[in-house]
Protein backbone atom coordinates (compact mmCIF):
# COMPACT_ATOMS: atom_id res chain seq x y z
CA UNK A 1 0.00 0.00 0.00
CA UNK A 2 1.05 3.72 -0.82
CA UNK A 3 0.56 7.17 0.64
CA UNK A 4 -2.53 9.17 -1.21
CA UNK A 5 -1.37 9.87 -4.85
CA UNK A 6 -1.59 13.79 -5.74
CA UNK A 7 -4.04 12.40 -8.02
CA UNK A 8 -6.24 11.08 -5.12
CA UNK A 9 -5.44 14.46 -2.93
CA UNK A 10 -7.25 16.37 -6.00
CA UNK A 11 -10.31 13.94 -6.11
CA UNK A 12 -10.91 14.03 -1.95
CA UNK A 13 -10.59 18.05 -2.16
CA UNK A 14 -13.88 19.04 -1.44
CA UNK A 15 -14.51 16.37 1.28
CA UNK A 16 -11.01 17.34 2.92
CA UNK A 17 -11.98 20.54 4.66
CA UNK A 18 -12.18 19.38 8.00
CA UNK A 19 -8.65 17.36 7.59
CA UNK A 20 -7.03 20.69 6.16
CA UNK A 21 -8.62 22.49 9.64
CA UNK A 22 -7.33 20.50 11.44
CA UNK A 23 -3.88 20.78 9.98
CA UNK A 24 -3.86 24.65 9.67
CA UNK A 25 -4.68 24.55 13.87
CA UNK A 26 -1.19 23.18 14.39
CA UNK A 27 0.11 25.97 12.92
CA UNK A 28 -2.09 28.36 15.01
CA UNK A 29 -0.51 25.86 18.40
CA UNK A 30 3.13 25.44 17.68
CA UNK A 31 3.51 29.46 16.46
CA UNK A 32 3.30 30.16 20.15
CA UNK A 33 6.58 28.72 21.08
CA UNK A 34 8.43 29.99 17.74
CA UNK A 35 7.06 33.93 18.69
CA UNK A 36 6.63 34.22 22.39
CA UNK A 37 9.50 31.89 23.47
CA UNK A 38 12.08 32.15 20.55
CA UNK A 39 10.99 35.84 19.48
CA UNK A 40 10.64 37.52 21.95
CA UNK A 41 10.95 36.51 25.38
CA UNK A 42 13.54 33.67 25.76
CA UNK A 43 16.49 35.79 24.37
CA UNK A 44 16.27 38.63 27.06
CA UNK A 45 15.57 36.34 30.15
CA UNK A 46 18.09 34.07 29.50
CA UNK A 47 20.40 36.75 28.38
CA UNK A 48 19.75 38.35 32.46
CA UNK A 49 20.02 35.07 34.00
CA UNK A 50 23.34 34.47 32.34
CA UNK A 51 24.39 38.18 33.17
CA UNK A 52 23.59 37.40 36.92
CA UNK A 53 25.71 34.16 36.51
CA UNK A 54 28.68 36.15 35.37
CA UNK A 55 28.60 38.69 38.37
CA UNK A 56 27.66 41.61 35.69
CA UNK A 57 27.55 45.16 37.51
CA UNK A 58 25.05 48.07 36.49
CA UNK A 59 26.44 51.24 35.48
CA UNK A 60 24.61 55.08 36.69
CA UNK A 61 22.21 54.50 34.15
CA UNK A 62 20.99 50.99 35.35
CA UNK A 63 22.30 49.06 32.14
CA UNK A 64 24.11 46.01 32.91
CA UNK A 65 28.01 46.01 31.21
CA UNK A 66 29.65 42.71 31.25
CA UNK A 67 32.91 43.87 29.51
CA UNK A 68 34.99 40.63 29.23
CA UNK A 69 33.13 38.54 32.24
CA UNK A 70 31.88 34.87 30.84
CA UNK A 71 29.69 31.99 32.06
CA UNK A 72 31.17 28.33 31.43
CA UNK A 73 28.77 26.04 30.20
CA UNK A 74 30.31 22.72 30.69
CA UNK A 75 33.91 24.32 30.93
CA UNK A 76 33.10 26.23 27.50
CA UNK A 77 33.60 30.50 28.32
CA UNK A 78 31.09 32.18 26.74
CA UNK A 79 29.88 35.89 27.16
CA UNK A 80 26.33 36.06 28.61
CA UNK A 81 24.96 38.26 25.41
CA UNK A 82 25.98 35.59 23.18
CA UNK A 83 24.17 32.81 25.05
CA UNK A 84 20.86 32.22 23.38
CA UNK A 85 22.43 32.62 20.12
CA UNK A 86 25.01 29.49 20.71
CA UNK A 87 22.29 27.61 22.52
CA UNK A 88 20.00 28.18 19.41
CA UNK A 89 22.47 27.01 17.02
CA UNK A 90 23.18 23.83 19.09
CA UNK A 91 19.92 23.04 18.69
CA UNK A 92 20.05 23.12 15.23
CA UNK A 93 23.28 21.11 14.88
CA UNK A 94 21.82 18.33 17.12
CA UNK A 95 18.32 18.68 14.42
CA UNK A 96 20.94 18.12 11.16
CA UNK A 97 20.95 14.83 13.16
CA UNK A 98 17.46 14.02 14.38
CA UNK A 99 15.44 15.52 12.02
CA UNK A 100 16.11 13.79 8.90
CA UNK A 101 15.93 10.25 10.64
CA UNK A 102 11.99 11.56 12.11
CA UNK A 103 11.36 11.85 8.24
CA UNK A 104 12.53 8.46 7.59
CA UNK A 105 10.80 6.74 10.55
CA UNK A 106 7.42 8.73 9.84
CA UNK A 107 7.30 7.96 6.13
CA UNK A 108 7.97 4.06 6.80
CA UNK A 109 4.72 4.69 9.68
CA UNK A 110 1.51 4.32 9.70
CA UNK A 111 0.95 6.34 13.17
CA UNK A 112 2.18 9.86 11.95
CA UNK A 113 -0.68 11.29 13.62
CA UNK A 114 0.69 9.29 17.11
CA UNK A 115 4.79 10.84 15.98
CA UNK A 116 3.41 14.64 15.53
CA UNK A 117 1.82 14.08 19.43
CA UNK A 118 4.88 12.39 21.18
CA UNK A 119 7.15 15.26 19.55
CA UNK A 120 4.65 18.48 19.72
CA UNK A 121 4.20 17.01 23.78
CA UNK A 122 7.66 16.53 24.43
CA UNK A 123 8.72 20.47 23.26
CA UNK A 124 5.41 21.81 24.99
CA UNK A 125 7.13 19.85 28.31
CA UNK A 126 10.14 20.91 28.07
CA UNK A 127 8.51 24.73 27.36
CA UNK A 128 6.57 24.58 30.32
CA UNK A 129 9.93 23.27 32.38
CA UNK A 130 11.49 26.42 31.63
CA UNK A 131 9.50 27.93 34.67
CA UNK A 132 12.28 26.51 36.96
CA UNK A 133 14.67 29.06 34.71
CA UNK A 134 15.40 31.18 37.64
CA UNK A 135 18.48 32.88 39.62
CA UNK A 136 21.52 31.89 38.32
CA UNK A 137 20.57 28.51 36.62
CA UNK A 138 21.59 29.48 32.66
CA UNK A 139 22.51 25.94 32.09
CA UNK A 140 19.08 24.32 33.17
CA UNK A 141 17.07 27.03 30.71
CA UNK A 142 19.78 26.15 28.13
CA UNK A 143 19.23 22.78 27.73
CA UNK A 144 15.64 22.75 28.37
CA UNK A 145 15.10 25.28 25.53
CA UNK A 146 17.82 22.70 23.33
CA UNK A 147 15.37 19.97 24.02
CA UNK A 148 12.04 22.08 23.46
CA UNK A 149 13.61 23.48 20.00
CA UNK A 150 14.46 19.32 18.65
CA UNK A 151 11.10 18.56 19.43
CA UNK A 152 9.81 21.71 17.73
CA UNK A 153 11.31 20.61 14.80
CA UNK A 154 11.15 17.18 14.64
CA UNK A 155 6.93 17.54 15.01
CA UNK A 156 7.27 20.36 12.44
CA UNK A 157 8.74 17.43 9.99
CA UNK A 158 5.88 15.22 10.25
CA UNK A 159 3.45 18.15 10.09
CA UNK A 160 4.64 19.32 6.77
CA UNK A 161 4.70 15.94 5.24
CA UNK A 162 0.61 16.33 5.35
CA UNK A 163 0.82 18.60 2.91
CA UNK A 164 0.96 17.08 -0.30
CA UNK A 165 -1.68 14.45 0.49
CA UNK A 166 -3.94 17.51 1.70
CA UNK A 167 -3.75 19.77 -1.36
CA UNK A 168 -2.79 19.14 -5.12
CA UNK A 169 -0.14 21.08 -7.18
CA UNK A 170 -2.41 23.76 -8.26
CA UNK A 171 -3.38 24.66 -4.60
CA UNK A 172 -0.80 23.79 -2.43
CA UNK A 173 1.00 27.60 -2.40
CA UNK A 174 -2.82 28.41 -1.29
CA UNK A 175 -2.94 25.55 1.62
CA UNK A 176 0.56 26.33 2.68
CA UNK A 177 -0.44 29.96 2.75
CA UNK A 178 -2.97 29.52 5.17
CA UNK A 179 -1.35 27.58 7.14
CA UNK A 180 0.95 30.27 7.96
CA UNK A 181 -1.47 32.98 8.31
CA UNK A 182 -3.05 31.04 11.43
CA UNK A 183 0.24 30.41 12.84
CA UNK A 184 0.62 34.14 12.84
CA UNK A 185 -3.01 34.76 14.42
CA UNK A 186 -2.16 32.09 16.82
CA UNK A 187 1.13 33.10 17.99
CA UNK A 188 -0.01 36.83 17.80
CA UNK A 189 -2.51 35.97 20.11
CA UNK A 190 -0.57 34.53 22.88
CA UNK A 191 1.65 37.51 22.74
CA UNK A 192 -0.80 39.82 22.63
CA UNK A 193 -2.25 38.29 26.12
CA UNK A 194 1.31 38.20 27.16
CA UNK A 195 1.67 42.14 26.40
CA UNK A 196 -1.68 42.94 28.48
CA UNK A 197 0.12 40.42 31.42
CA UNK A 198 3.41 42.78 30.87
CA UNK A 199 1.70 46.16 30.90
CA UNK A 200 -0.67 45.70 33.73
CA UNK A 201 1.08 43.50 36.00
CA UNK A 202 5.17 43.55 34.98
CA UNK A 203 5.35 47.09 37.77
CA UNK A 204 4.04 44.52 40.41
CA UNK A 205 5.88 41.30 40.21
CA UNK A 206 8.56 42.63 37.81
CA UNK A 207 8.93 42.19 34.18
CA UNK A 208 11.38 39.41 34.65
CA UNK A 209 8.76 37.27 36.49
CA UNK A 210 6.19 37.67 33.61
CA UNK A 211 8.67 36.84 30.75
CA UNK A 212 9.40 33.78 32.97
CA UNK A 213 5.58 32.59 33.07
CA UNK A 214 4.97 34.13 29.79
CA UNK A 215 7.50 31.53 28.49
CA UNK A 216 5.87 28.92 30.79
CA UNK A 217 1.94 29.81 28.76
CA UNK A 218 3.38 29.28 25.29
CA UNK A 219 4.27 25.43 26.40
CA UNK A 220 0.71 24.82 27.60
CA UNK A 221 -0.83 26.68 24.48
CA UNK A 222 1.19 24.23 22.66
CA UNK A 223 -0.46 21.64 23.84
CA UNK A 224 -3.79 22.42 24.07
CA UNK A 225 -3.97 22.95 20.34
CA UNK A 226 -2.55 20.11 19.52
CA UNK A 227 -5.20 18.06 20.25
CA UNK A 228 -7.38 19.84 17.61
CA UNK A 229 -4.89 18.31 14.60
CA UNK A 230 -4.12 15.11 16.32
CA UNK A 231 -8.19 14.27 16.41
CA UNK A 232 -8.65 15.78 12.71
CA UNK A 233 -5.90 14.33 10.78
CA UNK A 234 -6.14 10.90 9.66
CA UNK A 235 -3.34 8.05 9.44
CA UNK A 236 -2.20 6.61 6.25
CA UNK A 237 -0.27 3.76 5.00
CA UNK A 238 3.35 3.34 5.19
CA UNK A 239 5.13 3.69 2.04
CA UNK A 240 5.38 1.20 -0.20
CA UNK A 241 8.35 -1.54 0.67
CA UNK A 242 8.75 -0.35 3.98
CA UNK A 243 10.33 -2.93 6.39
CA UNK A 244 9.00 -4.53 9.19
CA UNK A 245 12.02 -4.19 11.21
CA UNK A 246 13.06 -1.95 14.21
CA UNK A 247 11.50 1.27 13.03
CA UNK A 248 14.19 3.45 14.78
CA UNK A 249 17.32 1.43 12.73
CA UNK A 250 15.35 1.53 9.64
CA UNK A 251 15.16 5.00 9.76
CA UNK A 252 18.23 5.40 9.90
CA UNK A 253 19.17 2.91 6.72
CA UNK A 254 16.30 4.96 4.92
CA UNK A 255 17.81 8.09 5.79
CA UNK A 256 21.23 7.00 4.48
CA UNK A 257 19.57 5.60 1.34
CA UNK A 258 17.49 9.32 1.00
CA UNK A 259 20.64 11.08 1.05
CA UNK A 260 22.46 8.90 -1.77
CA UNK A 261 18.94 9.25 -3.54
CA UNK A 262 19.38 13.07 -3.40
CA UNK A 263 22.07 12.90 -6.13
CA UNK A 264 19.05 11.44 -8.24
CA UNK A 265 17.67 14.92 -8.39
CA UNK A 266 19.97 17.41 -8.73
CA UNK A 267 17.80 20.44 -8.87
CA UNK A 268 15.73 19.17 -5.68
CA UNK A 269 18.81 18.81 -3.89
CA UNK A 270 20.22 22.38 -5.43
CA UNK A 271 17.13 24.22 -4.11
CA UNK A 272 17.24 22.44 -0.50
CA UNK A 273 20.52 23.95 -0.69
CA UNK A 274 19.76 27.78 -1.16
CA UNK A 275 16.63 27.20 0.91
CA UNK A 276 18.87 26.77 3.87
CA UNK A 277 21.38 29.45 3.55
CA UNK A 278 18.01 32.00 2.43
CA UNK A 279 16.12 30.47 5.56
CA UNK A 280 18.71 30.47 7.88
CA UNK A 281 19.03 34.13 7.38
CA UNK A 282 15.18 34.30 7.82
CA UNK A 283 14.99 32.65 11.01
CA UNK A 284 18.47 34.21 12.59
CA UNK A 285 16.77 37.74 12.51
CA UNK A 286 13.57 36.40 13.67
CA UNK A 287 15.38 35.03 16.64
CA UNK A 288 18.11 37.89 17.40
CA UNK A 289 15.75 40.72 17.00
CA UNK A 290 14.51 40.48 20.54
CA UNK A 291 18.15 41.00 21.44
CA UNK A 292 19.12 43.58 19.62
CA UNK A 293 16.21 45.97 20.36
CA UNK A 294 16.73 45.28 23.96
CA UNK A 295 20.66 45.15 24.67
CA UNK A 296 21.79 47.64 21.36
CA UNK A 297 18.71 49.96 21.00
CA UNK A 298 17.77 50.06 24.71
CA UNK A 299 13.73 49.81 23.78
CA UNK A 300 11.54 48.58 26.53
CA UNK A 301 10.25 45.19 26.33
CA UNK A 302 6.62 46.20 25.95
CA UNK A 303 7.77 48.20 22.93
CA UNK A 304 9.95 45.30 21.77
CA UNK A 305 5.97 43.73 22.00
CA UNK A 306 4.28 45.65 20.82
CA UNK A 307 6.68 45.62 17.58
CA UNK A 308 6.00 41.64 17.45
CA UNK A 309 2.52 41.80 17.65
CA UNK A 310 2.40 44.28 14.81
CA UNK A 311 4.85 41.34 12.71
CA UNK A 312 2.45 38.70 13.87
CA UNK A 313 -0.37 39.97 12.44
CA UNK A 314 0.65 41.77 9.46
CA UNK A 315 2.41 38.82 8.88
CA UNK A 316 -0.96 36.85 8.38
CA UNK A 317 -2.03 39.42 5.77
CA UNK A 318 1.07 39.11 4.05
CA UNK A 319 1.18 35.32 3.81
CA UNK A 320 -2.25 35.84 2.20
CA UNK A 321 -1.08 38.69 0.33
CA UNK A 322 1.81 37.17 -1.07
CA UNK A 323 -0.15 33.92 -1.86
CA UNK A 324 -2.52 35.74 -3.96
CA UNK A 325 0.52 37.51 -5.88
CA UNK A 326 1.68 34.01 -6.54
CA UNK A 327 -1.09 32.57 -8.33
CA UNK A 328 -0.63 35.54 -10.82
CA UNK A 329 3.15 35.77 -10.79
CA UNK A 330 4.42 32.47 -9.75
CA UNK A 331 5.80 30.86 -6.29
CA UNK A 332 8.96 31.13 -7.38
CA UNK A 333 9.26 34.72 -8.46
CA UNK A 334 7.51 35.84 -5.68
CA UNK A 335 10.13 34.42 -3.47
CA UNK A 336 12.80 36.03 -5.15
CA UNK A 337 10.97 39.40 -4.21
CA UNK A 338 11.11 38.46 -0.67
CA UNK A 339 14.49 38.04 -0.65
CA UNK A 340 15.08 41.42 -1.65
CA UNK A 341 12.58 42.86 0.53
CA UNK A 342 14.93 41.33 3.49
CA UNK A 343 17.77 42.59 2.41
CA UNK A 344 16.20 46.26 2.40
CA UNK A 345 14.98 44.93 6.04
CA UNK A 346 18.41 44.52 7.05
CA UNK A 347 20.17 47.10 5.81
CA UNK A 348 17.61 49.72 7.50
CA UNK A 349 17.87 47.93 10.50
CA UNK A 350 21.41 48.80 10.45
CA UNK A 351 20.92 52.39 10.61
CA UNK A 352 18.12 52.40 13.17
CA UNK A 353 18.77 55.16 16.11
CA UNK A 354 19.11 53.85 19.58
CA UNK A 355 15.98 54.43 21.40
CA UNK A 356 13.49 55.06 18.34
CA UNK A 357 10.85 53.14 19.27
CA UNK A 358 8.81 54.54 16.11
CA UNK A 359 11.33 53.60 13.56
CA UNK A 360 11.72 50.11 15.23
CA UNK A 361 7.90 49.32 14.91
CA UNK A 362 8.26 50.92 11.58
CA UNK A 363 10.58 48.23 10.36
CA UNK A 364 8.71 45.58 12.13
CA UNK A 365 5.77 46.31 9.54
CA UNK A 366 7.73 45.69 6.71
CA UNK A 367 9.24 42.70 7.89
CA UNK A 368 5.24 41.57 9.21
CA UNK A 369 4.81 42.00 5.12
CA UNK A 370 7.19 40.02 3.58
CA UNK A 371 8.19 36.99 6.64
CA UNK A 372 5.00 34.79 6.19
CA UNK A 373 5.03 34.97 2.45
CA UNK A 374 8.39 34.11 1.64
CA UNK A 375 8.44 30.60 4.06
CA UNK A 376 4.81 29.49 2.90
CA UNK A 377 5.50 29.76 -0.52
CA UNK A 378 8.87 28.25 0.14
CA UNK A 379 7.49 24.89 2.15
CA UNK A 380 5.00 24.46 -1.23
CA UNK A 381 8.05 25.26 -3.99
CA UNK A 382 9.95 22.26 -2.16
CA UNK A 383 6.37 19.83 -1.69
CA UNK A 384 6.44 20.27 -5.49
CA UNK A 385 9.99 18.89 -5.61
CA UNK A 386 9.99 15.98 -3.36
CA UNK A 387 9.29 12.40 -4.71
CA UNK A 388 6.36 10.39 -4.31
CA UNK A 389 6.28 8.90 -0.87
CA UNK A 390 9.28 10.55 0.49
CA UNK A 391 7.64 13.68 1.94
CA UNK A 392 8.55 13.07 5.63
CA UNK A 393 12.39 12.27 4.63
CA UNK A 394 12.43 15.27 2.80
CA UNK A 395 10.68 17.30 4.73
CA UNK A 396 13.40 15.80 7.80
CA UNK A 397 16.32 17.22 5.63
CA UNK A 398 14.09 20.66 4.59
CA UNK A 399 13.60 21.40 8.82
CA UNK A 400 17.37 22.12 9.02
CA UNK A 401 16.59 25.86 8.70
CA UNK A 402 12.79 26.21 9.32
CA UNK A 403 11.07 27.62 12.36
CA UNK A 404 13.08 28.34 14.83
CA UNK A 405 15.66 26.12 13.52
CA UNK A 406 18.61 28.01 12.40
CA UNK A 407 22.35 27.73 12.98
CA UNK A 408 24.45 29.04 10.78
CA UNK A 409 22.97 32.55 11.36
CA UNK A 410 22.86 32.70 14.91
CA UNK A 411 26.48 31.37 15.01
CA UNK A 412 27.78 34.35 12.87
CA UNK A 413 26.01 37.11 15.05
CA UNK A 414 27.06 35.66 18.26
CA UNK A 415 30.95 35.25 16.63
CA UNK A 416 31.07 38.76 15.49
CA UNK A 417 29.48 40.47 18.43
CA UNK A 418 32.06 38.43 20.43
CA UNK A 419 34.80 39.60 18.45
CA UNK A 420 33.35 43.37 17.40
CA UNK A 421 31.02 44.12 20.56
CA UNK A 422 28.76 45.79 18.32
CA UNK A 423 25.05 44.25 17.83
CA UNK A 424 24.80 46.77 15.04
CA UNK A 425 27.92 44.67 13.11
CA UNK A 426 26.61 41.32 13.84
CA UNK A 427 22.69 42.03 12.72
CA UNK A 428 24.20 43.65 9.32
CA UNK A 429 26.57 40.73 8.66
CA UNK A 430 23.23 38.59 8.16
CA UNK A 431 22.82 40.21 4.83
CA UNK A 432 24.90 37.51 3.25
CA UNK A 433 22.04 34.59 3.77
CA UNK A 434 20.06 36.66 2.21
CA UNK A 435 22.16 38.01 -1.16
CA UNK A 436 23.52 33.96 -1.61
CA UNK A 437 20.29 33.08 -1.34
CA UNK A 438 18.79 35.19 -4.58
CA UNK A 439 21.28 34.59 -6.92
CA UNK A 440 21.20 30.80 -6.13
CA UNK A 441 17.15 30.78 -6.10
CA UNK A 442 17.62 32.71 -9.35
CA UNK A 443 19.78 29.83 -10.70
CA UNK A 444 17.01 26.98 -10.23
CA UNK A 445 15.11 26.09 -13.46
CA UNK A 446 12.01 25.48 -10.95
CA UNK A 447 9.59 23.39 -13.91
CA UNK A 448 12.03 21.13 -14.94
CA UNK A 449 13.08 20.53 -11.35
CA UNK A 450 9.83 19.64 -10.76
CA UNK A 451 8.88 17.37 -13.37
CA UNK A 452 12.17 15.54 -12.35
CA UNK A 453 11.29 14.74 -9.42
CA UNK A 454 8.40 12.96 -10.64
CA UNK A 455 5.40 15.67 -10.15
CA UNK A 456 3.26 17.81 -12.46
CA UNK A 457 4.32 21.23 -12.17
CA UNK A 458 1.09 23.90 -11.33
CA UNK A 459 0.63 26.23 -14.58
CA UNK A 460 2.41 29.08 -12.78
CA UNK A 461 5.70 29.35 -11.31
Amino acid sequence: MTVDSPEVAAESWSQGRRERTGWYMYDWANSAFSTTVISVFLGPYLTSIAQTAAGCPENAAGDVECGDRVVHALGIPIAPGSLFSYALSLSVILQVIVLPVVGAIADRSARKKELLATFAYIGAGATVGLLFLTGDRFLVGTLLFVLANIAFGASIVVYNSFLPQLAPPDKRDAVSSLGWAMGYVGGGLLLLLNLVAVIVLGDTYGKGEIARWSIVSAGLWWAAFTTIPLIRLRNRPAVAGAARGNPLTDGFRQLWHTLSELKSYPLSLFFLLVFLVYNDGIQTVIGVASIYADQYLKLDQSVQLQTILIVQFLAFGGALLLGRIAKTYGAWKTVLGSLVLWTIVLAVAYFLPVGNAGAFMALGAGLGIVLGGSQALSRSLFSQLIPHGKEAEYFGIYEISDKGTSWLGPLLFGITYQVTGEYKVAIISLIAFFVIGFIGLAAVPIRRAIVEAGNTPPKVL
